[in-house]
């Protein structure tokens, strides 16, 4: 029985998928547009379509787990709009990244602050964890790393069918950066130790579960619990390698701010038990929470992270 309870808790715990909405046609009308006629081209059909989209009662709920904590006293039509605007933000996003992959990265004006810092940590050589969360847009973040060169590793979790593609899938090219999958051996931690062992950059997402929920551990987040992987705090305490908090957000219209927040250093040889990392993924939150408070349309969480967690 307890058994039972236990996966049913996992289960509900882990409610997201990664799966975009939307058909092949609707997705392959934007990446025509993008071709024919750039990033307003596609803009113009994106106003449309979000607008749609947010009529329907299924997806305003999807954005109320977010923006209820965010406004919680918005009224029935700022509530509306407030989901137009995050569904619009997340649409912008996903024809940027589009358009990184089909007309290039210098359609974009992207700014990186703190490169040297970056820089300097690599040249450390102990590895470098960069922890991104599902904000601004991560990929166009990633596609400004190209100065980097040592290997770019990313732990990414992609469902079989989803039709929506990376910015490096449009180009036609190889990936430039080497996939790690969490739901392989272990979670992919042995792959992850031997790329920091190496001195490489490892990428992960720090703001939701991959993989078995006994790999996380339950912070306060925006007035409630919610359940983080410490996978990376861990792996940071084994290696050496010091975490950085790599955050992005659209300014306008093609231009996008990528910042190193701020770096975590977590003690050497921590040990094994998890609440010894949990101060590290709640640091982490309140950089994430900060963020939050300055670009509140920017955070494209669309499930409810906070279920069956109870403020204390």
């Amino acid at each position: 029985m307890s058994v039972n309870n236990e996966e049913a808790t996992s289960t509900v715990k882990q409610r997201w998928t990664s799966r975009s909405i939307g058909s092949s046609w609707q997705h392959q009308s934007f990446y025509l547009l993008i071709r024919c006629g750039g990033q307003q081209a596609a803009y113009l059909l994106l106003y449309c379509v979000v607008f749609y989209y947010t009529l329907l009662p299924s997806i305003r709920r999807k954005c109320s787990f977010y923006l209820s904590r965010r406004f919680p006293q918005a009224g029935r039509w700022q509530q509306f709009l407030n989901s137009y605007r995050m569904n619009l933000a997340l649409g912008k996003v996903l024809v940027d990244r589009a358009l990184v992959g089909i007309l290039g990265a210098d359609r974009l004006d992207v700014k990186l602050h703190g490169k040297q810092e970056l820089m300097d940590l690599i040249a450390a050589g102990k590895g470098v964890i960069l922890v991104n969360s599902h904000i601004g847009c991560w990929q166009v973040a990633a596609s400004v790393l190209d100065f980097v060169d040592t290997p770019i590793n990313l732990l990414i979790q992609r469902e079989e069918g989803d039709i929506d593609r990376h910015h490096f899938e449009h180009s036609g090219g190889e990936c430039p950066y080497r996939i790690i999958d969490p739901r392989g051996y272990l979670g992919g931690v042995m792959e992850m130790l031997q790329v920091l062992k190496r001195g490489e950059v490892l990428s992960v997402m720090g703001d939701r579960m991959l993989g078995n929920d006994k790999n996380g551990v339950d912070i306060n987040f925006m007035g409630g619990k919610v359940t983080v992987p410490f996978s990376a705090y861990k792996l940071a305490s084994a290696t050496g390698a010091p975490i950085v908090a790599l955050l992005s957000h659209k300014v306008s219209g093609n231009s996008y701010a990528i910042k190193i927040s701020s770096t975590i250093n977590v003690p050497a040889n921590l040990g094994r038990g998890k609440e010894n990392f949990t101060p590290y993924a709640q640091e982490y939150a309140g950089i994430l929470e900060k963020y939050c408070e300055e670009h509140p349309f920017q955070f494209f969480n669309f499930f409810d992270m906070w279920q069956n967690k109870s403020a204390d």
